[in-house]
């Protein structure tokens, strides 16, 4: 299978995309959303300070923490080499304007998305975390991963030849579209009740991790119940697959989709009972970024299956 530069480039930066998102979801387990106070300088400088010494005047000095500075700082710094990276696939898919433009205008929109989240992030910064701009930051980073994973599949689509029964395919894929509807509305739901938590932790005297969850109200109870839902769709994809004996690429992306939802409910089980682990908050987010690829990414292979059997 040899690439073109566009491929490649593409590939690339859905990966880096997701790494990002993992960055981000480190910034916000170490509490460094606010380790930069304005935007987009940190503390009135290009390269944010070491020292208490190096605080530029008109700052408080309560505001500064080293670490938590670097976190976000470092934060940005990938997330402008996101940019470049998106800059670059949306130049190099002027080649497929004309003989494949689904190309061509995916990418483009996925240059013009993350232009909008850098404002979007300047905003979250300025008005110091807002609650509803943080759940729209998370969504519009979904949107951009599963964009440029369109576009990335668009271009090397005739890498995935897959045949399969037409009547399978429809319920299949039915089913899948269920469970990215089901997995973009948990994701919500869990970003909602992040943020109660994030407020908790602001409060005066900030109660025991251990109560955390207690003191979200009662968004985690919907959160946690809607899970139930997830995990019936992806029980319901298992029982698909192994009816109708799958095989092949989609047998494999099937139990890998059956997988990750499993592995989000551990997950999400290892939070509550173990007082949010920073490590279990990060996996958490990464783990739920990956698997709306992986889904969206099934969703476009059995799409792709009826145009070659058309």
């Amino acid at each position: 299978m040899k690439l073109n530069a566009f491929q490649k480039t593409a590939i690339t930066t859905v990966g880096a995309t997701l790494f990002l998102i993992l960055v981000g979801g480190l910034v916000r387990a170490a509490g460094a959303g606010l380790g930069c106070p304005d935007w987009p300088k940190c503390f009135g400088m290009w390269v944010p300070p070491t020292s208490l010494a190096d605080l530029p005047a008109g700052f408080d000095a309560s505001q500064f923490n080293v670490y938590k500075t670097w976190i976000e700082y470092l934060n940005r710094l990938v997330g402008v080499v996101i940019g470049l990276l998106i800059t670059a696939t949306f130049l190099l898919s002027i080649r497929y304007r004309k003989k494949k433009p689904t190309v061509f205008y995916s990418s483009a929109a996925a240059f013009v998305l993350v232009l909008f989240q850098g404002w979007l992030g300047g905003v979250v910064v300025k008005t110091g975390l807002h609650e509803g701009l943080i759940t729209a930051h998370m969504l519009v980073a979904m949107v951009i991963v599963t964009t440029l994973l369109y576009a990335t599949f668009e271009a090397t689509s005739d890498f995935f030849k897959v045949r399969i029964e037409e009547r399978f395919r429809k319920k299949v894929l039915w089913t899948m579209w269920i469970l990215f509807g089901l997995t973009m509305i948990q994701l919500v739901l869990g970003t909602q009740v992040r943020e109660a938590i994030d407020v908790i932790k602001e409060v005066a005297n900030v109660p025991p991790r251990s109560l955390w969850i207690d003191q979200v109200g009662a968004m985690f109870p919907i959160h946690r119940s809607f899970s139930w839902l997830v995990i019936l769709a992806g029980v319901f994809l298992f029982y698909l697959l192994k009816k109708d004996k799958a095989e092949g690429l989609v047998m494999k992306l099937g139990q890998w989709n059956v997988i990750l939802v499993l592995l989000q409910v551990l997950i999400g089980i290892g939070l509550y009972y173990l007082d949010m682990p920073r490590v279990l908050q990060v996996l958490h987010l990464v783990g739920m970024a990956i698997m709306v690829c992986a889904q969206f990414f099934m969703i476009l292979v059995l799409r792709r299956s009826a145009r070659l059997e058309s």
